[in-house]
């Protein structure tokens, strides 16, 4: 009888450490993300500005997950350009805002966007 005892409490124990541990890498697992809202300045230079930007966003370790021109607004006035990129990290989205990379890209991007909000986001 008491081996039965034994086992279940150990059961028991067992999946108690495993849902705690598994709780903390969930909340280790929060995602960041790079939020841009902007004017577009020069329509004809977009495109080129999409391809370098993510080009030197994959170099920083991110990801793009999308650059949108086509946005209704719900509540309020759309912007007319938003993206979205996501960084393994708060520590590194700063990193490649400051990143001498993003910072020779100023010429270009003044050219053809003017931005608007720059948002670092914590999620899930």
């Amino acid at each position: 009888m008491k081996t039965r005892y034994t086992v279940a409490l150990s059961m028991i124990a067992g999946a108690a450490l495993g849902a705690t541990a598994i709780q903390g890498l969930h909340a280790q697992a929060k995602k960041v993300y790079l939020v841009s809202e902007a004017q577009i300045l020069d329509q004809a230079a977009i495109g080129s500005w999409n391809t370098s930007i993510r080009e030197a966003i994959t170099k920083g370790g991110a990801t793009s997950i999308f650059q949108s021109t086509k946005i209704t607004a719900v509540v309020g006035t759309a912007p007319q350009r938003v993206a979205l990129t996501e960084f393994p990290s708060v520590e590194k989205a700063q990193a490649w805002l400051d990143s001498a990379e993003r910072k020779a890209m100023a010429p270009q991007r003044d050219k053809t966007l003017k931005f608007d909000k720059l948002l670092i986001v914590e999620g899930n």
